[in-house]
């Protein structure tokens, strides 16, 4: 019996020890990843964006061209808490539900990230965001490279000239623990699940800055007299002067057939029938571009009114405007674009045409 008993406290003593070192591994590790991640990817960096409930903050940064991975977890709370879930919600561990995102930045910057990110947060709350209430809840900008400090504080400077009270944490990451597997992606396996920031945001975020690589260089602009040669009046007009055609009156305002969209002076691909819908604005108009990269966005104020101009990146023609909360919209958002700086490849073509590649943005 002696020998038992004694045998069991070993054991036990042995699984106190091994447990202690399981922690201690874990914390050791999670610091360890955090100063040493940008080594194990030479050419990617990150940023950590806490920004209210992480399921929308993710899906908004899966969204954009050139973030290559993202992972939901807590970040900057007490280090002698091994934070999960039930933890941070009871609001006393001071983690706050952060997205650490990496991204290549040669394809998008951190000035466009940061601008994705206050694009659909409320800086001048703190402890809350959306309907969502709490300390995990608390909004922050939190950096491993203190190199990326002038862009972000750049970034918060701009925010903070249109609001009276800025609320958002800018601090180096001191750690961060990834959350729970059903919380990795909750909203791609969720579609139907709570978001605070809606699909519109998302998709104008993408729009906007959703990438700052180049487009393809064979994808070129010819010279104002080649265009004049080659273009309609009309097409010229719109395009370069950034007129604007009759609704219902236009070449494709109610087309119905499979095929792309591309830029009447480059031949730069810029919209899919799979995104056409059908809208009472009488123009074409699409919920989403092909790709993010193709197009550039201005401010206009011309007429006395504030809209966002949608201009193709390669050619830099004027194609229309972009409006968001389009109830008939697939996304919520409206690309409501001239005829005039189109062009329609029907599907059938687009192999001859030299965009066969495009057959994969079709669903049959």
């Amino acid at each position: 019996m002696k020998y038992t008993a004694a045998a069991a406290l070993g054991a036990l003593i042995a699984a106190l020890l091994i447990f202690g070192f399981k922690i201690h591994d874990r914390k050791e590790s999670s610091r360890y990843m955090q100063k040493n991640e940008t080594k194990i990817n030479k050419n990617l960096k990150t940023i950590y964006l806490a920004g209210g409930c992480f399921w929308g903050m993710q899906k908004l940064m899966d969204s954009l061209n050139g973030v290559v991975n993202t992972t939901v977890g807590y970040a900057n709370g007490n280090k002698d808490i091994i934070p999960d879930y039930k933890l941070v919600c009871a609001g006393n561990t001071g983690y706050k539900e952060t997205v650490k995102v990496e991204y290549d930045p040669q394809v998008i910057s951190l000035e466009n990230i940061l601008k994705a990110y206050f694009y659909v947060i409320d800086p001048s709350v703190e402890n809350k965001q959306g309907n969502d209430s709490g300390t995990q809840y608390q909004t922050g900008v939190f950096y491993t490279d203190e190199a990326e400090l002038p862009a972000i504080n750049a970034a918060a400077d701009e925010v903070k000239l249109s609001q009276p009270v800025f609320k958002v944490l800018i601090e180096p990451l001191t750690v961060f623990y990834p959350a729970e597997e059903y919380h990795q992606k909750y909203l791609q396996k969720n579609p139907g699940g709570y978001c605070h920031i809606s699909g519109g945001e998302i998709s104008i975020c993408a729009a906007k800055f959703g990438g700052d690589g180049k487009s393809d260089a064979q994808y070129s602009k010819p010279s104002q007299e080649h265009l004049k040669k080659k273009l309609t009046k009309q097409q010229y007009e719109v395009t370069q002067n950034a007129a604007t055609e009759p609704p219902f009156k236009n070449e494709y305002w109610n087309l119905d057939k499979k095929g792309i969209y591309v830029d009447i002076v480059t031949g730069e691909p810029l919209f899919s029938s799979e995104q056409k819908y059908k809208s009472s604005s009488g123009w074409p108009s699409f919920g989403a571009p092909i790709s993010n990269s193709s197009l550039v966005f201005k401010a206009d104020n011309s007429h006395g009114m504030q809209r966002t101009e949608v201009r193709s990146k390669a050619g830099d023609s004027h194609l229309g405007h972009i409006f968001e909360g389009d109830a008939s919209s697939p996304t919520g958002t409206r690309y409501c674009i001239n005829s005039a700086a189109l062009r329609f490849i029907p599907y059938e073509d687009l192999e001859k045409e030299g965009y066969g590649e495009l057959k994969k943005e079709f669903k049959n």
